[in-house]
């Protein structure tokens, strides 16, 4: 413990405008630097990588296998019940993952190597780290006693008694709307239909590893040539995409533009925006079941849906506050910033160019990297009841000498951080209320034996085209608004310091950009459809000439008989 202390007390001591600062902060550095290896950061990716890909493999059996399990199973008028339960359920690991990363986040990163004391860091510092890993222990315990239930599943899940009652009434009642391709065939019985035969027979046998290659091209063709298919997919790779830049960097969003903790914005996340978006995906389920919106009303509560939630996201916008001024670095993005405003009051220090400790002069809201760069020259620890407070005094670049506290400046529109979130996570809501139609205008456009494969298609294109590439093109449209790298052995390693109206513009203006492009597939759905049902009924006007023909001869078979009578 004691060595510890030893470091910190070292640490602010380096930070100070101290002429032998230069030779204790070169040696540090090149100590540092000497250690540092790639092949050690490498396998640490490695085993990150390897992690991510079991969770994936572990996933399949519930999404997206479960989806079709459950459509199989289940009465159809149920089956948007049970799909918007899974998904809202789903939802629930999320918005739990924020609450406990927000308690984890409030530990420091070495929760073993801690002072008795408590170290001088505090949440709000921006070189603080909490204990990221230790929700990762967590989780892994849940998963693996979640998982044990499904050892005891049956090997074939009996079928909904309403599901028979349901097709028997289909045989007698003919205007009941059904969808193409599946339950069209479904209003016939298993004795008459031999193209349900056929059907049930691709379902039934298990298809070796070489004949599902040999059958796999031409079912994924067939699947991608579905217009409805194609476009739904489309929408929710664009919705994909704006929930996976929104889950990975909204949380590092909210700190810089509203100067807020990590574990605080981690529970702004998970106690409104995934709470309101598992009561959308909750709310889609039960108005599809309800209102038994066939394929041509799911595609214009989707729309609408889409709509709301792109015109709830036009203010945030306008939510939000320029960057404080931070001394010796300039606000133009792409410029690399020097530390020469102020030389003169800076010339006896020998300030480190790659650290960082700010410091904030609260009178004129001004920040400077280090005490150093504001040029003061000793410290003073004040006590207050909740946690002590660092202050730096005989500040030469600073009017009056000081004393300016550690730590950065507040923001000045910290206010807004919770209108903010409520229109954020009604726009959430809303998005999510199309979740379930979505998955329905699938799993009733396509054909039975296709529908488990078609779901697997979706799911991959899901991944591959919007939660891989999502997160780096978020994370390359937030690093063009850095205006202040730290450097780290020689090379660039985190932003210090971001333009906030850059960062808010092209991070909502990416949400806006997927949105919109949800929006317009959607459009084109309810087009195809609207078109569709239109050739429909133009089908069902026109007379039919064998149909004729068949009344005009029973009509002659029935006068013999009455003139008997």
């Amino acid at each position: 413990m004691a060595p510890r202390i030893a470091d910190m007390s070292q640490d602010f001591e380096a930070s100070l405008c101290l002429p032998s600062n230069k030779a204790l902060s070169s040696a540090s550095s090149n100590s540092s630097c000497s250690s540092y290896t790639e092949a050690r950061h490498l396998a640490v990716v490695g085993i990150m990588f390897t992690a991510q890909t079991l969770l994936g493999v572990g996933g399949v059996p519930i999404q997206p296998f479960g989806i079709s399990y459950i459509d199989d199973f289940s009465h159809n008028s149920n089956s948007p019940l049970y799909l918007g339960v899974l998904f809202a359920v789903t939802m629930m690991g999320p918005g739990m993952a924020y609450g406990l990363g927000s308690l984890m986040l409030r530990l420091y990163v070495d929760i073993d190597r801690m002072p008795e004391g408590g170290i001088n860091l505090t949440s709000k510092d921006p070189r603080w780290v909490g204990a990221w890993w230790l929700g990762f222990l967590i989780s892994a315990g849940a998963v693996a006693l979640a998982a044990i239930p499904y050892f005891f599943f049956p090997k074939e899940m009996p079928k909904e008694k309403q599901e028979l009652r349901f097709r028997r009434k289909g045989l007698e009642v003919s205007d009941l709307p059904v969808s193409k391709g599946e339950d069209s065939s479904s209003e016939q019985s298993p004795a008459d239909s031999p193209e349900k035969k056929d059907n049930l027979a691709q379902i039934a046998p298990d298809l070796t590893v070489i004949q599902f290659i040999k059958v796999f091209p031409r079912v994924l063709l067939r699947t991608l040539r579905h217009p409805i298919f194609l476009l739904v997919v489309l929408s929710q790779v664009c919705m994909s995409s704006m929930a996976a830049g929104m889950a990975t960097f909204l949380p590092k969003f909210l700190e810089r533009q509203f100067s807020i903790t990590a574990s605080y914005a981690n529970l702004l996340i998970g106690c409104l925006t995934i709470p309101l978006a598992i009561v959308g995906i909750v709310v889609g389920g039960i108005l599809v079941k309800r209102l038994r919106l066939g394929p041509l009303h799911c595609g214009t509560l989707c729309l609408l849906g889409a709509l709301c939630c792109l015109i709830l996201s036009t203010p945030l916008f306008f939510m939000g506050c320029s960057s404080h001024q931070v001394a010796g670095i300039s606000h133009q993005p792409g410029a690399q910033p020097g530390l020469e405003l102020f030389p003169g009051c800076m010339e006896s220090c020998s300030c480190p160019s790659d650290d960082f400790n700010p410091v904030c002069d609260s009178s004129t809201r001004v920040e400077y990297i280090t005490p150093c760069h504001a040029g003061c020259t000793s410290r003073v620890v004040q006590e207050v009841p909740d946690k002590s407070q660092v202050l730096y005094n005989n500040c030469s670049c600073v009017a009056g000498g000081g004393p300016v506290s550690a730590g950065s400046c507040d923001s000045a529109c910290s206010h807004l951080v919770l209108p903010f979130m409520i229109l954020v996570s009604l726009g959430a809501a809303l998005a999510s209320v199309t979740h379930t139609p979505s998955f329905m205008l699938i799993l009733r456009g396509v054909k039975k034996e296709d529908k488990t494969l078609a779901v697997g298609i979706q799911f991959m294109l899901m991944r591959v085209l919007a939660w891989m590439p999502s997160p780096v093109i978020h994370g390359s449209a937030i690093d063009t608004t850095c205006v202040y790298w730290a450097q780290s052995c020689g090379r660039r390693a985190v932003c210090r310091y971001y333009d906030h109206d850059l960062l808010r513009n092209r991070f909502i203006g990416l949400q806006f950009f997927f949105k919109t492009g949800s929006l317009a597939c959607f459009a084109l759905i309810l087009a195809i459809l609207r078109q569709q049902d239109k050739e429909e009924r133009t089908k069902a006007t026109k007379p039919n000439p064998g149909l004729q023909q068949q009344l005009l001869a029973s009509e002659a078979k029935k006068e013999p008989e009455e003139s008997r009578v």
